[in-house]
């Protein structure tokens, strides 16, 4: 749901002394005036803005800088970053056909009722901060790891028929082909005219600066031939695939790199139920003892299963992701978080400052 400039203005009048004391010096910023006077469609109204702006360094530090030697974790595993790539992709190839069987599996099902809130909360294809009378304006949207099309499709759907904006596209990039090329394969079942506005590239999300298109199965892939340019990209999202990337820092600093001024990073993603401890334990005991087998029953491939769970349990806490998505330079509101049953899952957003 939108935060609407009334909610705000109520939020503030209930409790303006707190404001006052928490950013005394920071009601006349621009940035900050035009957060509280209208907020992006993209930030959910169950977190009001803090007041607190980020600004980014000029000078990237060195751990988000890929390094390829670099040690990092492949579930309990420790490899380099560039073992983790290569990994991954073996993972993700192998269960590229039944991605939406191992999301099952993971979340009960759930998968599929976060995903729709996630997009509604986004609410593409409609912005309250368009200039002119018209808040349908053109957008294109990022959908990073997004191979097989779920978030990519949704989006369409809700910002051409619900919201009535047909000027809405929709990138889709991932890493792997097999992913891409099962998405391809879907996106065949939508109207034309949200397949027109669709395109598919293979990108490290950790540099969008190197982008190839999908190519044919079966064929060699392209060597990289185009790049996502700064600030042409209005929101970016990713849906459990952030937790996989070799350097998550540097995917965070490309997602600002690629977001105009004002535009979103949201992203979707298995997170830490710690603050429910029955439902924490339940979950772990599902996790480790019975996804890996069925993956090995169903699928014939224990060890995908295996090293997904695993993952899960690696990623940052919910704090710690939205510390890091800050320190990209992105402003975040309220706690920078939503919590989604009871913490198996979580949404993080962050938007890029205007200049």
């Amino acid at each position: 749901m939108a935060v609407r400039p009334t909610q705000l203005r109520r939020a503030l009048l209930q409790s303006p002394s707190r404001l006052r004391q928490t950013a005394p010096n920071t009601i006349q910023h621009p940035e900050l005036q035009h957060l509280l006077s209208a907020a992006p469609s993209a930030f959910s109204s169950a977190c009001p803005f803090s007041s607190t702006i980020t600004t980014r360094t000029q000078n990237t530090p060195d751990y988000a800088v890929p390094n390829p030697s670099r040690p990092t974790h492949f579930g309990f595993q420790t490899v380099t970053e560039a073992e983790k790539v290569e990994r991954v992709a073996t993972v993700f190839t192998s269960v590229a056909e039944s991605y939406d069987r191992m999301n099952d599996l993971m979340s009960f099902g759930w998968h599929r009722i976060w995903k729709d809130y996630f997009v509604t909360s986004l609410n593409p294809g409609f912005s309250p901060l368009t200039s002119g009378l018209d808040p349908r304006a053109p957008q294109h949207i990022l959908d990073i790891a997004g191979g097989t099309g779920d978030i990519a499709f949704r989006m369409l759907q809700t910002a051409h028929v619900v919201n009535g904006n047909p000027d809405v596209r929709v990138t889709i990039s991932d890493i792997n082909p097999a992913m891409l090329t099962v998405g391809k394969q879907r996106s065949t079942l939508l109207p034309a005219s949200q397949q027109a506005a669709l395109s598919f590239v293979e990108a490290n999300a950790e540099d969008l600066t190197r982008t190839a298109p999908l190519s044919p199965p079966g064929t060699r892939t392209p060597a990289p031939t185009s790049t996502i340019p700064d600030a042409s990209v209005d929101l970016y999202t990713v849906a459990f695939g952030i937790r996989n990337f070799s350097n998550i820092p540097a995917a965070l600093r490309e997602a600002y790199r690629v977001l105009k001024p004002g535009g979103v990073f949201a992203c979707l993603e298995f997170s830490k139920a710690d603050a429910h401890p029955l439902l924490n334990t339940l979950y772990k005991e599902w996790s480790f003892r019975a996804i890996p087998l069925i993956g090995q029953l169903v699928a014939g491939d224990r060890d995908s299963y295996q090293y997904l769970v695993e993952s899960i349990e690696k990623f940052p806490s919910q704090a710690e992701f939205r510390d890091m998505i800050v320190d990209a330079g992105f402003v975040v509101g309220g706690q920078g978080y939503e919590d989604l049953t009871g913490g198996v899952a979580a949404i993080h957003k962050g938007m890029k400052p205007r200049v």
